[in-house]
């Protein structure tokens, strides 16, 4: 009896030990996978960024888009591992700072500034977090960074400018439009990215003996009065990346159908609107370009500083044929043979 009694206790310690034993490698495993410590603990993280963009317009938003499109191809996805503070500052600097600077007093895994006024204000105050920038046209200029190639710091990103693209344009319009002589352009001198545009512009022009000649805004409210200044003095209209300008367009589309003025424009999201034609490329590419860095930065642990500024590298001849008849605007086929890719840049 006094045997089975012995024995009754040393299979009860047994039990007792190997029930602790499994408990501790549950919680073991547990603890483990919210440390985030092994690749496949990784997928767990839940990644945190915050976006401040300067005003809602097509091109910005095809941007952000296609941004967080690149994360959620890498596995990114919102609501799931990934948590996204979007801010708009509706074009106002007050809001654009305040935005700034309560971005820069939380912890974020990455940060990204769309439009340069954006990222301008996020550099001057997120000193520690990585921070990206899109649909900049000057980083340096801007002085976001001194090398665009090995930028230092804590910010790189994608310009959305290449050099080649203003000129391309220029080039078209005086090759494809012999009669103009005076092309117009609505313009807020106050931003950078549209007075760098404009200027190169200028020059391309000026290859061709053909004149651009500005009517100047401080806000969006003045665009339609601009373009109908320059009414009976110019034989064309073109826009730069003007945040101020793209996002009153309507009123110089308006304009220009009205007096069949032909309307050339720097983003091919304003095409899509209804100017005639851009050499350039998608918005939403661009933004996606942007997003492939940031996840090289979250996932695979790369520092913007060692990642040189990118620009856009799918050039094209991009035609609105729909809005070639409101200009009165005859397509030859020499228009069309340049177009590389006719079947997304022809719109119809």
């Amino acid at each position: 009896m006094k045997k089975l009694t012995w024995l009754m206790l040393v299979l009860s310690a047994v039990l007792i030990v190997a029930g602790c034993g499994s408990k501790a490698n549950e919680k073991g495993n547990t603890d483990s996978g919210n440390a985030g410590g092994g690749a496949g603990n990784a997928e767990k993280k839940t990644y945190k960024i915050a976006i401040s963009q300067i005003v809602e317009h097509p091109s910005l938003d095809a941007t952000r888009e296609g941004f967080l499109a690149a994360l959620k191809d890498a596995g990114l996805t919102e609501g799931d591992n990934l948590k996204v503070d979007y801010n708009n500052a509706q074009d106002d600097s007050t809001n654009n700072l305040s935005i700034a600077q309560k971005i820069a007093g939380e912890k974020n895994d990455l940060v990204l500034g769309i439009a340069t006024p954006s990222a301008v204000a996020l550099a001057s105050n997120v000193k520690d977090t990585p921070l990206l920038f899109a649909a900049v046209t000057d980083p340096v200029d801007a002085k976001l960074v001194t090398n665009v190639d090995a930028p230092g710091g804590n910010i790189s990103g994608a310009s959305d400018t290449n050099p080649e693209a203003i000129v391309k344009l220029m080039d078209f319009i005086a090759g494809s439009f012999p009669n103009v002589k005076n092309v117009g352009i609505v313009i807020n001198e106050g931003e950078p990215n549209a007075v760098i545009m404009a200027k190169k512009a200028e020059e391309a022009l000026a290859k061709h003996d053909i004149k651009l000649v500005k009517a100047a805004i401080t806000n969006t409210s003045e665009v339609k009065q601009a373009a109908e200044s320059l009414v009976g003095r110019v034989d064309a209209f073109y826009i730069t990346l003007d945040n101020k300008v793209v996002s009153g367009v309507d009123a110089i589309l308006k304009v220009a159908k009205d007096k069949k003025i032909p309307f050339f424009s720097s983003d091919r999201d304003t095409v899509e609107k209804g100017a005639f034609a851009t050499v350039g490329f998608k918005y939403y590419d661009h933004g996606y370009q942007v997003g492939q860095m940031a996840v090289d930065i979250l996932k695979n642990g790369k520092k913007p500083a060692e990642m040189k500024v990118t620009v856009p590298d799918k050039l094209d001849l991009i035609l609105n044929l729909k809005a070639a008849a409101d200009y009165g605007i005859e397509v030859t086929d020499e228009m069309k043979g340049q177009v590389k890719d006719p079947e997304q840049n022809l719109i119809q």
